[in-house]
C-alpha cells in the first residue's frame, strides 16, 4: 500500500505521463499547446527519451498511411478485399501530418530533423498476388486519398520505381507493383526528442529521467498517487489523470492499478531483427519503401519490406522484420517481464489464444532457427544480386502482441489498444503497429474520453482548430477538405 497522506503543491500535478516515448511526448506536446498552464509531470526510467520503441533502429520509420502496406486491406471470406483500416489508417496519418504542420508553422518544429518523403511501393510475385494488387489498386485508387496511386507489370517502368530490386532479376518472372510517391520515412527517435526539447524548459514541465514507477493505487477521493524511484530520491506524487505510455512496460503498470478494465488484458512479447545496410553503393541506388506479402501462414507483422531509411541524418537500408523471442517486455527490460504479468486474471485468455494461434508459434519457432544465411535467402527475392557482406545484422525494439479477453475468448491482437478506467482518470496504451505513424490520433482519442469536458470547452475547441484546421471534418468522406488538408501539410512539412 501507498502512503497517500496529502504530498505537498510541488508534487501534486495535472496529469503525470509514464514514458518519454512518442505517445507520450505527443500527449505532453498536445495538452501544453491546449492549456500552457496545466502542470505536467513525465516519468522515464531511461536516460533520455525515445530510447526505446521510437528509437529510428528499433521500428521500420515508415508513416504508415496504407500506401503500400498490404496487411492493411485483408481478404474478406467471400474473396473481396477490405479497405475499411487502410481508409481509417490514411486519415489518422493524415492527421499526424497536419499536427506536425501546425508545430512547424509556429516555429516549433522543423520537419526536415525528422522527416523525408519516399515513395511507397507494393512488390508482388506470381498470378494470384498480382491478380490481388491489381483489385486492391482499383479499390483504392478511386477514391481522392489515393487517387496518385500507378500500377505497372512493366519491368523496364518498374527498372525506374526500383533500380536496386530489378537488377539481375529474370524478364521473365511475373511481377507487379504500386507506388505512391507521397510517402515518407520518419525518425520517430528524433521527433519525440524535438517534442521534449520544445516543452522542456516550461514552468508549467516537469521531466524525471532515470526514474521508476514503482507502484500507483487511486483513493477514494479519485486521486492517484505513484510511488517514484529515482537515482537520488524516491517521493511519492499525486494527480487526477494518469497515462501509461510506457510501450511494452504499460501491461505491468496496467495490472497494478488494479482498474477492472485492465485486468484480463495479457501480452505475448515478440523481438524483432533487420539486416541493415550502410553501403552507399546501395543506399544510393534505392530510394523507396518497398512492402512485399506475407508468406501464407505467416503472422501480419512478418511483412516484408526493403526500406530506405535515415537513421539520425544518416542514410542506410533496412530489411526484414525477422522475429525473435524474449521475454523481456522493453529492450531494455527484465527477462522476468512475461512471466510477472501472468495473472488468475488473464491466464486462460493466454491459453486460448496460443491454442488458436499455433501457425503464430511455428512461426516463430522457424524464425528463431534461421541462420544468417537464410535471411539472406529472403532478402535476395528482393534483391536477386545482394552482396551478402554488405548486411549485418541489428536488433530492434521489443513488441508486446495484446491478449484480450472477448466473449469468444482469448484473442491475440495485432494493433494498438487504448485501455480506460470507467472515471476516465487513467489510460494507458497496449499493442503495437501501426503506433507511432497515428500517436496523434491515438492521444486525441486519450483526450476525448479522458477530458471530455475539457474538450468541449470553447477556448479547448479554438486551440484544436489551430492545431488541426480539419478537426470536425470527415475527410475520408469530404474529399475536396482532404484535397485542401494536404496541400497545406505538404507546403508546411516542404513535402511538395
Amino acid at each position: 500500500m501507498l502512503n497517500t497522506s496529502a504530498p505537498d503543491s510541488t508534487n501534486t500535478y495535472d496529469a503525470i505521463l509514464v514514458g518519454a516515448g512518442i505517445m507520450s511526448s505527443t500527449l505532453a506536446v498536445l495538452l501544453h499547446e491546449l492549456e500552457p498552464d496545466l502542470r505536467l509531470l513525465i516519468v522515464e526510467r531511461l536516460s533520455l527519451p525515445g530510447l526505446e520503441s521510437s528509437s529510428a533502429k528499433n521500428n521500420a520509420g515508415t508513416g504508415h498511411a496504407a500506401n503500400c502496406e498490404l496487411n492493411y486491406t485483408p481478404i474478406q471470406e467471400g474473396g473481396g478485399i477490405s479497405t475499411t483500416k487502410a481508409f481509417e489508417i490514411n486519415k489518422s496519418f493524415e492527421q499526424s501530418l497536419e499536427f506536425w504542420a501546425s508545430l512547424s508553422e509556429k516555429g516549433k518544429l522543423k520537419p526536415e530533423t525528422f522527416l523525408n518523403k519516399l515513395p511507397h511501393i507494393s512488390f508482388v510475385f506470381g498470378d494470384k498476388d498480382i491478380s490481388l494488387l491489381k483489385r486492391r489498386f482499383y479499390e483504392l485508387s478511386s477514391h481522392a486519398a489515393f487517387s496518385q496511386m500507378e500500377f505497372t507489370m512493366d519491368h523496364m517502368e518498374l527498372k525506374d520505381w526500383i533500380p536496386l530490386v530489378m537488377d539481375g532479376r529474370e524478364k521473365s518472372q511475373k511481377i507487379a507493383a504500386t507506388r505512391i510517391t507521397r510517402g515518407t520515412d520518419i525518425d520517430f527517435g528524433n521527433l519525440t526528442r524535438s517534442y521534449i526539447k520544445q516543452i522542456e524548459s516550461k514552468e508549467s514541465i516537469e521531466i524525471n529521467f532515470l526514474t521508476n514507477v514503482e507502484n500507483l493505487q487511486q483513493d477514494n477521493e479519485g486521486d492517484w498517487y505513484l510511488s517514484l524511484k529515482g537515482r537520488q530520491e524516491n517521493r511519492i506524487v499525486r494527480s487526477k489523470f494518469v497515462f501509461l505510455g510506457a510501450g511494452g512496460g504499460a501491461l505491468s503498470l496496467l495490472q497494478k492499478s488494479g482498474i477492472p478494465e485492465g485486468l484480463s488484458y495479457a501480452g505475448f512479447p515478440v523481438s524483432g531483427k533487420w539486416l541493415i545496410c550502410e553501403e552507399e553503393k546501395s543506399t544510393k541506388k534505392h530510394n523507396a519503401k518497398v512492402y512485399g506479402n506475407a508468406a501464407v501462414g505467416a503472422p501480419p507483422m512478418s511483412v516484408p519490406h526493403l526500406d530506405t531509411r535515415w537513421i539520425n541524418g544518416k542514410r542506410s537500408l533496412l530489411f526484414g522484420p525477422f522475429a525473435g523471442f524474449s521475454s523481456n517486455f522493453l529492450k531494455y527490460g527484465s527477462k522476468l517481464d512475461f512471466f510477472r504479468s501472468i495473472k488468475t486474471t488473464n491466464f486462460f485468455s493466454m491459453f486460448q489464444a496460443g491454442l488458436d494461434n499455433i501457425d503464430l508459434g511455428k512461426y516463430l519457432f522457424n524464425q528463431l532457427i534461421q541462420t544468417k544465411e537464410d535471411r539472406i535467402e529472403t532478402l535476395r527475392r528482393f534483391l536477386p544480386l545482394v552482396s551478402p557482406g554488405d548486411w549485418k545484422l541489428s536488433i530492434a525494439g521489443q513488441r508486446v502482441q495484446i491478449i484480450k479477453q472477448t466473449p469468444k475468448g482469448g484473442v491475440l491482437k495485432m494493433g494498438t489498444e487504448v485501455v480506460t478506467s470507467s472515471d476516465g482518470s487513467l489510460a494507458a496504451l497496449l499493442g503495437a503497429s501501426p503506433g507511432a505513424s497515428t500517436a496523434v490520433t491515438i492521444m486525441l482519442e486519450v483526450l476525448n474520453r479522458c477530458w471530455q469536458e475539457k474538450m468541449q470547452s470553447s477556448q479547448w475547441k479554438k486551440k484544436m482548430l489551430e492545431l488541426f484546421p480539419s478537426f470536425g471534418t470527415d475527410i475520408n468522406s469530404n474529399q475536396e477538405a482532404l484535397l485542401a488538408i494536404r496541400k497545406r501539410n505538404d507546403f508546411l512539412l516542404k513535402l511538395i
